[in-house]
């Protein structure tokens, strides 16, 4: 999820998870229907639970650079509030990626009796700070958080890994190893459905755990971050720009997250 400018801010580096404050309660979103053709998971499976996706970034942010580049503190320092996210070469943003897979993954995982909160009600607005993501998060009390992604490495990197949150002693003690847990589920679900390989550039066996990234750090609830695959690279990017592979996508990341959960 590598940022690209905001107005006459210059391309930054690898795009990392952002960090803000508190939050009101998410509101509910219009999000795309998934297709017919969708796979029928079984009913109610998921019954009683609570599902967090957050969709990375927002399809208003560069035009706002001001409020996303204000700092916020995500425990290990302080980091943008939020960022523009990558793109393919062809132009196809980060943040209408995810909130195309997040817009399908919702109803799967709905069918199957959960109740799913989103972090950003559409794809034109602005943020939120992924502080106030992981609050979102927080205050629903989930089950699971997925945030979805897309990278922005070199080119000649391809494939997907799932990030899982670093310990930090005294802030995310209990959460590190359910995180893990629920990683693993996604990790290898996604794999399956997808048939993408672990990245070949990051992580180890498509894990990485790091402790910089915001929405991660100051979840008090499971959580993963997925980079669905490179978006700078032409094999990943053509498969993500594919409706129908998104729809595969959204199934594989609703197994994943059916397993841990179920």
């Amino acid at each position: 999820m590598r940022a690209y400018p905001m107005a006459l801010v210059a391309l930054a580096a690898l795009c990392t998870a952002c960090g803000g404050g508190a939050v009101p309660a998410a509101k509910e979103a219009a999000v795309p229907a998934a297709p017919a053709t969708a796979q029928s998971p079984t009913p109610r499976a998921l019954s009683g639970k609570t599902v967090v996706i957050d969709p990375g970034h927002n399809g208003g942010n560069a035009a706002h650079p001001a409020e996303i580049n204000r700092k916020v503190d995500i425990i290990t320092g302080t980091k943008a509030c939020n960022t523009t996210g990558t793109q393919t070469a062809s132009g196809y943003p980060e943040h209408a990626f995810t909130w195309d897979v997040a817009g399908r993954l919702r109803p799967i995982l709905q069918r199957m009796g959960a109740k799913v909160v989103l972090t950003r009600p559409d794809d034109k607005g602005v943020g939120p700070c992924v502080t106030e993501r992981a609050a979102i998060g927080n205050e629903a009390g989930a089950d699971a958080v997925l945030s979805i992604h897309g990278d922005g490495a070199r080119t000649s990197d391809h494939g997907f890994h799932v990030i899982l949150p670093g310990l930090l002693p005294g802030h995310n003690d209990d959460v590190v190893q359910p995180s893990r847990r629920l990683g693993l589920a996604i990790r290898d679900a996604y794999r399956k459905g997808t048939g993408l390989p672990y990245a070949n550039y990051v992580g180890e066996k498509g894990l990485q755990s790091r402790t910089d990234l915001g929405g991660l750090n100051l979840s008090k609830r499971p959580v993963v971050m997925i980079e669905c695959g490179n978006m700078a690279n032409a094999g990943d990017a053509a498969k993500m720009s594919d409706p129908a592979f998104r729809q595969r996508m959204a199934v594989a990341l609703a197994a994943g997250i059916r397993r841990y959960l179920d």
